[in-house]
């Protein structure tokens, strides 16, 4: 617990946690820190003036449907719709999630009656405290990943209505000297922020004014602070449980090491009784996997 007890005594919070990440991000008072951060990811399709953040639950057509909760989900003014994740420790299924999360603002455009199958686009924006893209030699330097439809053959885009967004917070390896863009101020906030005692002189501008005004520890009420507490030992309980999951998973193999590593994180937890939806947003697991596990 030294590292959560560090962060404790810490200037600034974590933006990593549960609380950290939806007081920055996911209130409508701050939404143009999250304005500002997404039109770095999308930069070159056009500025978002201004969002309107939506009920993160989303139920399908009918209650037998999976229920999908997103850290945050907003439209913009246009129309456009955003998911932007937070997802702490590696999933073994995140590619698969991300498409099956994204696809259900797709089929919610879909009205009654005649249609002429017209879409507005659909953003995946994810913030990853892990690698996901390891394949290739040239995946190592890259800590932003953009995906979308494309034509095998051309290369060129089938479709622009539905793109993904991939942050790799541990490729990002800047120093504060180092910091050139705007992006690169906001990755190295997002990374380093518990670790700093003051401000770098690099990262300056408006929008960093409001953002170290809101992160200050000493801005944090009673209740809020409690809050926070929980948020960082969920955040080193699951990082701590997944690491290990991982490493014993191995050992018996594959196909069966990842159940063997799925069970164990939910195990480790229930221990720590943590509530269902903290373990669903902790672990990217979904509902019934996670209850799937306690029922045995």
């Amino acid at each position: 617990m030294k590292r959560a007890f560090e962060e404790y005594e810490a200037r600034y919070i974590n933006l990593l946690t549960d609380f950290g990440f939806h007081k920055i991000f996911g209130t409508e008072s701050n939404k143009d820190l999250l304005i500002d951060f997404l039109n770095q990811i999308i930069k070159e399709e056009g500025l978002i003036t201004d969002i309107k953040i939506l009920p993160s639950e989303y139920w399908g057509n009918f209650k037998t449907e999976r229920k999908a909760v997103f850290d945050i989900f907003c439209t913009t003014e246009n129309g456009e719709y955003f998911i932007v994740e937070m997802q702490k420790a590696k999933q073994v299924f995140f590619r698969d999630r991300s498409i099956f999360y994204a696809s259900l603002p797709i089929v919610k455009q879909a009205p009654k009656g005649i249609w002429n199958y017209s879409l507005q686009k659909v953003y995946f924006v994810a913030i990853l405290d892990f690698v996901l893209f390891d394949e290739f030699e040239t995946d190592k330097d890259k800590y932003v990943e953009h995906v979308c439809l494309m034509r095998e053959d051309t290369k060129t885009v089938y479709n622009d209505k539905l793109k993904f967004a991939f942050v790799e917070l541990p490729k990002f390896m800047k120093t504060d000297k180092e910091l050139v863009t705007h992006f690169d101020k906001w990755l190295y906030v997002l990374k380093n922020l518990p670790k700093l005692k003051n401000r770098p002189e690099s990262v300056q501008g408006e929008i960093f004014d409001k953002l170290f005004e809101l992160v200050e520890m000493k801005q944090l009420t009673v209740k809020d602070m409690g809050r926070y507490r929980k948020s960082i030992l969920d955040y080193h309980d699951v990082r701590d449980a997944m690491e290990c999951a991982r490493m014993e998973g191995r050992e018996e193999g594959r196909e069966e090491g990842i159940e063997i590593g799925i069970e164990k994180v939910i195990h480790k937890c229930l221990q720590k009784k943590l509530a269902l939806d903290d373990i669903v947003f902790l672990t990217g697991f979904s509902k019934e996997q996670i209850s799937r596990y306690m029922s045995n």
